[in-house]
């Protein structure tokens, strides 16, 4: 599966270039990104639900270690 960089444009000379899945989810954990949404369900002007999404997705190793505490048992 791949998909387009960007769309046509004569000062680009990447603007055709495609770029696999697996490229560009390296890519996104390599930089890390940070994905904020709402979500309102609402009939008649009656919210029923709301759903707020904040999510930083990135990689982790030895340089950058995880946020969580290691359990001991």
């Amino acid at each position: 599966m791949t998909s387009p960089v960007a769309g046509p444009q004569p000062d680009n000379p990447l603007a055709e270039r495609q770029i696999a899945l697996v490229d560009l989810l390296d890519r996104l954990l390599g930089g890390g990104a940070v994905i904020v949404g709402d979500l309102t369900l609402r009939i008649a002007d009656v919210d029923l639900v709301r759903i707020d999404l904040r999510a930083l997705i990135s990689s982790v190793n030895a340089d950058v270690p995880s946020p969580f505490e290691e359990l001991e048992p």
